[in-house]
């Protein structure tokens, strides 16, 4: 599964390069719960479904580990009904696997994050790209992979 995910980060690198980026996400609607969008996990993650032709809206976050399970299980309807997918930055892992349960969508937990997966697999990428743009490319990989 790397393996492929990795491949597809270098065709989308190769596609940025050469102008040829397909919106394979246009029409998807994607909210990023964090506490600002102007982190540049944010920025990041932003950048990337936005250059695959999703729509990203900026949702702060109002629950926490100690919310009660029907707070919790009645705002993961909503974002389910609201977006098709939803990335959380800087959230507890429990919540966001509380979300996760029954948002009915996928749900994402720092995958743009400086220190997640999409960052160990930057370096994996071919020379010649920043580390911001092998970091961009392995998200949309890990975004097309997952929701195309």
């Amino acid at each position: 599964m790397l393996a492929a995910v990795l491949e597809r980060a270098r065709g989308f690198a190769r596609d940025a390069r050469d102008g040829s980026m397909q919106p394979v996400l246009v029409g998807m609607h994607i909210g990023l719960v964090c506490k600002t969008e102007h982190d540049a996990d944010a920025r990041l993650f932003i950048e990337a479904a936005c250059a695959l032709g999703a729509k990203v809206s900026h949702v702060r976050p109002s629950l926490t580990e100690a919310s009660a399970d029907t707070e919790v299980a009645e705002t993961a309807r909503l974002l389910g009904r609201l977006y098709d997918a939803v990335e959380f930055q800087g959230a507890a892992p429990s919540l966001v696997a509380r979300i996760a349960g029954s948002a009915g969508i996928p749900v994402f937990d720092g995958i743009a994050s400086s220190s997640g997966l999409a960052a160990r697999l930057a370096g994996d990428l071919q020379a010649g790209l920043s580390t911001h743009e092998a970091r961009r490319c392995v998200v949309q990989a890990l975004l097309h992979g997952l929701l195309a």
